[in-house]
């Protein structure tokens, strides 16, 4: 079997069973690149049988609804590779785009001062925290989160990429409040989706719910941050948050709530939906 004819065969075996397509190539791909073996310039010729063997192997899984990034033991954020288990949510492309403006806004806000204190709140796999810390080595990183067994993982993705991290245990601000810690910068990528809200089965079956959901109407954590995150914020600091495409006026409202006056921005993403939320003291 070609690696073309392997490839139509699974991409239809795919939309069979409801899973993307370009889950076929993106396996490949990371697979083909472990053995050292140019895929595309060898997408005519027979698939090695290690390779058709690990391949195959992998792909019942997916077509189980297994996410790949489980089945490969890794996925790749901001050029950086990261473990993920069942234990932590996979980091999505989306998020890259919160890195990004994060290290604009840090660069504007700050005048260019990078000597700064810095959190990840829900921390995950680590993948926020690092990914900062690797382009802004200057940063005093912080990472924090309420699961053990995410912190774990967490701070074996810090080693393997040689990031120094400094990582607490507990629940959304309570170990920088308890620790006294004071911050430039607050980030969160909390869990913001409604409870009642249905996902697709390789999200609801594979990853933390602790991760996913946000209570009833998926604000809690926001409320939570709004509501103490002075305690911990420097005078001049910001904070930076992934937020659901359709919170924006929700979010709007929960900051003239608990922060009025308080200078904020909504940042559309790539696919131009609302989907980051800068909040500004100064």
């Amino acid at each position: 079997m070609t690696f073309r004819e392997l490839v139509i065969k699974y991409k239809k075996l795919c939309v069979e069973k409801n899973v993307p397509e370009e889950t076929v190539m993106v396996y490949l791909v990371e697979l083909s690149q472990r053995d050292s073996y140019n895929l595309y310039m060898n997408f005519e010729n027979e698939v090695p049988q290690t390779l058709l063997n690990e391949f195959e192997k992998g792909m019942s899984r997916v077509l189980e609804h297994e996410p790949v990034q489980h089945v490969l033991g890794y996925s790749w954020f901001y050029g950086y590779k990261f473990v993920v288990n069942p234990n932590v949510l996979i980091p999505r492309v989306e998020t890259e785009e919160l890195v990004s403006y994060i290290l604009s806004r840090m660069d504007e806000f700050f005048n260019g001062n990078s000597k700064l204190t810095a959190c990840d709140i829900g921390t995950g796999s680590g993948a926020l925290a690092i990914s900062l810390k690797k382009e802004e080595d200057s940063l005093n990183m912080y990472a924090s989160d309420i699961s053990e067994e995410a912190l774990s993982i967490a701070k074996l993705n810090a080693k393997n990429n040689n990031a120094d991290i400094k990582f607490l245990s507990g629940d959304m601000l309570q170990p920088f409040i308890d620790n006294k810690i004071n911050l430039d910068i607050l980030i969160c990528n909390p869990p913001y989706i409604p409870n009642n809200e249905v996902l697709e089965d390789f999200v609801f079956e594979h990853e933390p719910h602790v991760a996913l959901f946000g209570g009833e109407d998926g604000l809690k954590f926001y409320r939570e941050i709004f509501k103490n995150c002075k305690k911990i914020l420097n005078k001049k600091s910001f904070m930076a948050f992934e937020i659901g495409y359709n919170q924006k006026e929700a979010l709007k409202d929960l900051l003239n709530e608990y922060l009025p006056n308080t200078k904020f921005e909504f940042i559309k993403d790539i696919n131009n939906k609302n989907r980051m939320l800068f909040v500004y003291f100064d």
